[in-house]
């Protein structure tokens, strides 16, 4: 039997789990609405922006990475996102819930993920629940009060996220239910990938196409596609709307997809205590430049009065110690765990967020830093006008 052979970085979690994963299955983890322009640019984004390395000075034998996120003090400026995992790993978001808690961070749930709540707080009492705005208000305050009940230390609604547009190069199916024909139809998918299937198997259950955090009392848990169907029928949430939610919620309570640096004060007027700059990882709004781009820009909006989250385009920790330089207190990843996962379940996040902290170590000795807590912009080298306010502000064909 082959020794096993750790990741030691995202891309290469990555390339496991293309090996790993049937072609549909892995293509709809990717994502990248329409086009793909704006998942391709929030990677390179991180590109155009360089380092001043420093030498000579006195370094701390040990780096901190130490902060803190919606209240809950992590080991390390890395936060798992929340997005849903569906027919990726049996074991879903409490594997990575585990998975986060020896690493000493924290979990973002989505409502739209396979595995409940409960489980996954169970897994890892730093753990906050994510919503879309789905339903009436009288389901989005049942939801909110059980998620309480199960111990959720924050709450995350996400603005940005509109139905994906298909995309140039084609998007997956998503099948109502796994019943016999859909099996059939499906059935190529199991030949040409069967330790996909043995891994389900295993555990004695097929993919879960259901949302139990959509679940109504008294009623079966909804299919994705019955939850997408909620989501997109409902009206879009105003700013009163979001007040009305920070003022039942009454706890740490991020506000994720900003850009505009107004878009982040009327937040902080309706009672967020953390902004999550987001463009969705590209899978809303295609050509939409970086969330980089803005990041500064909403760092001063907020001034100090809420905590600044980043994501989008993460992919290793050098990543992670940019945005940190300039303002956030932590990076929220998406995609890099859904790899990890795919990869080799429990062990595979954890060998992923292994890599992030080796990353994040290695950059501050670069920098000739002790600890997260001493970057600055003036760590970074960044092009002339590379920073926006907002999208108006980008040179007429500069894209």
């Amino acid at each position: 039997m082959l020794a096993h052979k750790p990741i030691e970085t995202v891309a290469d979690a990555q390339r496991r789990a293309e090996r790993k994963l049937p072609k549909a299955v892995y293509t709809a983890i990717l994502a990248g609405n329409e086009k793909g322009a704006t998942f391709r640019e929030n990677v390179e984004a991180f590109e155009k922006i360089g380092f001043v390395a420093r030498v000579g000075g006195e370094i701390a034998p040990q780096r901190d990475m130490r902060t803190s996120v919606l209240g809950q003090d992590i080991d390390l400026p890395v936060v798992i996102s929340p997005a849903a995992a569906q027919a990726i790993h049996p074991e879903g978001e409490v594997a990575v819930a585990r998975a986060a808690a020896k690493a000493g961070t924290a979990i973002g749930h989505s409502n739209f993920a396979p595995s409940r709540f409960e489980d996954v707080a169970a897994a890892n009492p730093k753990a906050f629940f994510q919503l879309y705005w789905a339903g009436t208000k009288d389901d989005i305050a049942e939801r909110v009060e059980r998620f309480r009940r199960a111990g959720a230390k924050g709450l995350i609604i996400t603005l940005d996220a509109t139905m994906t547009q298909p995309r140039d190069w084609g998007s997956p199916t998503i099948p109502q239910q796994l019943d016999l024909p859909t099996l059939v139809r499906y059935s190529p998918m199991g030949i040409a990938n069967p330790s996909w299937v043995l891994r389900y198997l295993r555990h004695g259950k097929l993919p879960d196409l259901t949302v139990p955090n959509l679940q109504k009392p008294g009623q079966p848990a909804p299919t994705m596609v019955e939850g997408m169907v909620e989501w997109t029928n409902t009206p879009l949430p105003t700013w009163a709307d979001i007040a009305w939610l920070g003022e039942l919620w009454r706890g740490p309570f991020m506000v994720k997809g900003i850009l505009s640096p107004d878009d982040a004060r009327r937040a902080l007027d309706a009672g967020a205590t953390a902004i999550g700059v987001s463009n969705h990882g590209g899978n809303n709004l295609d050509t939409t430049p970086s969330p980089l781009r803005f990041l500064p820009a909403v760092v001063d909006a907020v001034a100090g009065r809420a905590e600044v989250t980043f994501d989008s385009g993460i992919r290793r920790g050098a990543d992670v110690v940019k945005v940190v330089a300039l303002g956030a207190k932590a990076a929220l990843i998406g995609r890099s765990w859904f790899f990890g996962l795919a990869a080799d379940g429990e062990r595979g996040v954890s060998e992923v967020l292994d890599a992030y902290r080796v990353s994040i170590d290695r950059t501050l000795i670069g920098l000739g830093k002790s600890s997260i807590h001493e970057l600055s912009p003036d760590d970074l080298v960044v092009p002339d006008g590379y920073f926006l306010k907002t999208a108006g502000d980008l040179p007429l064909g500069a894209r």
